[in-house]
């Protein structure tokens, strides 16, 4: 039987994607979602945060779902939505300031209470320096059981997720949209192989398309489900240097690939080699140093 207190918190983030922290600040009023029907848009908008027409909006559509159910309603698409209360809820997480109330999950959901996660990223742009270099990096992880995590971008994201796919590890796609999408279009047949053996999670309702403001958000998850970060290739400017910077906000373990001083895509793991970050070739030189860093803490 279906949790009547996850129902409304799946209705209301169905409608607006909200965070846990903002979540929280609605059950100071009430810890029944449906009360929001009689809340003043204004005062609504005060707690949330939000324009005082997006709350308006809000309960407008709740409204409209207040009959429905969501559990049948995610179970007919094969998605499992994880509320922040949910124990498949991943820990790590919810160390995140802004934790989303909701994670939605297709595939393995299973892989999300695995310990040992590492994220793999890198340039877009990606050369066969990435390809030819998770040859050396990610054997050894996933010998060690490691579950390799990317965000299914092109270049060194599908190359990490392939990769991990050929050496048979299990993989876990963090998307910056709803699961009914599939981005970029060259990636649609390996998203939907990694939805049937592997896993993939965001934190948006499955309805929710691509928006190019959401990929900087979906690096903090990416960052946030590891104990740390491999970086294969990246440029002075790229997404990849903010996901790593959340990284070390967070705590974790930066490990980046040496390169070629005069190629464009080894500049930034070069710099973040110069900043501090742990230079590496190989996996095992990866699980030596995660020892090490265990056995000092």
């Amino acid at each position: 039987m279906t949790n009547p207190a996850n129902e409304q918190l799946l209705k209301l983030h169905y409608i607006l994607p909200l965070s846990w922290e903002k979540v929280r600040n609605l059950m100071k009023i009430t810890d029944d979602f449906d009360e929001i029907l009689h809340i003043s848009p204004k005062f609504l908008a005060s707690q949330l945060n939000i324009r005082e027409e997006k709350a308006a909006q809000l309960i407008k559509h709740y409204k409209e779902l207040i009959q429905r159910s969501m559990a049948i309603y995610y179970d007919q698409h094969n998605i499992t939505p994880i509320p922040y209360t949910d124990p498949l809820y991943p820990e790590r997480l919810k160390q995140l300031y802004d934790a989303p109330a909701v994670v939605y999950a297709k595939g393995e959901v299973q892989l999300l209470n695995r310990p040992k996660m590492m994220a793999v990223i890198g340039s877009r742009a990606a050369t066969s320096y990435s390809e030819n270099v998770l040859k050396s990096i990610l054997p050894p992880l996933i010998r060690e059981q490691y579950i390799i995590v990317s965000g299914l971008a092109k270049g060194a994201d599908r190359l990490a997720h392939e990769a991990t796919i050929r050496y048979g590890g299990k993989t876990i796609g963090v998307l910056g949209h709803g699961l009914f999408h599939s981005y970029p279009p060259q990636n649609k047949e390996l998203n939907a192989y990694m939805a049937s053996e592997h896993l993939l999670i965001t934190e948006y309702p499955p309805y929710v398309g691509v928006q190019k403001w959401h990929f900087p958000a979906r690096n903090r998850i990416i960052s946030g489900l590891c104990e740390a970060l491999v970086v294969t290739e990246a440029a002075l400017k790229s997404g990849t240097l903010i996901t790593t910077e959340l990284a070390l906000e967070q705590g974790k373990d930066v490990f980046a690939v040496p390169g070629n001083i005069f190629s464009e895509q080894s500049r930034g793991t070069n710099k973040l080699i110069k900043e501090g970050a742990i230079p590496v070739w190989d996996g095992f030189q990866i699980l030596e140093e995660i020892q090490l860093f265990s056995n000092s803490r």
